[in-house]
């Protein structure tokens, strides 16, 4: 007699009764994306995030780039921001990450990718 296999969801490649092991990884929306990205940073840095910047689509996940409070000061348009950008995969788990400006929140965006 042939064993019984539950059956398959077809639209999220699980099992019907939720016990599948082999769960295909579906692709994140830009939102979640840049959530992901959020919570991923301010783990990492333990430093107050300002908001999501940018996302964009890699081939497998995408780059969530992230503006970060990385000194507080008085008053507050001469606080230190910094820009990083993230790399998350399709289910939003962090592939790498790396700052790529510092600057001064009172200060225009020149255009200079270094910040300083």
């Amino acid at each position: 007699m042939a064993e019984r296999r539950p059956a398959r969801d077809a639209d999220t490649d699980t099992d019907t009764d939720g016990d599948s092991t082999t769960r295909r990884r579906r692709r994140l929306s830009a939102a979640k994306a840049g959530q992901a990205g959020l919570a991923q940073i301010t783990e990492l840095t333990g430093k107050e995030p300002d908001g999501v910047s940018g996302v964009e689509p890699l081939d497998d996940g995408w780059q969530v780039t992230v503006e970060v409070v990385e000194d507080h000061r008085i008053p507050s348009s001469t606080d230190l921001l910094a820009t990083y950008q993230i790399e998350v995969d399709p289910g939003g788990e962090l592939l790498a990450y790396r700052r790529v400006r510092r600057y001064a929140r009172g200060r225009g965006d020149s255009g200079d990718s270094n910040g300083e």
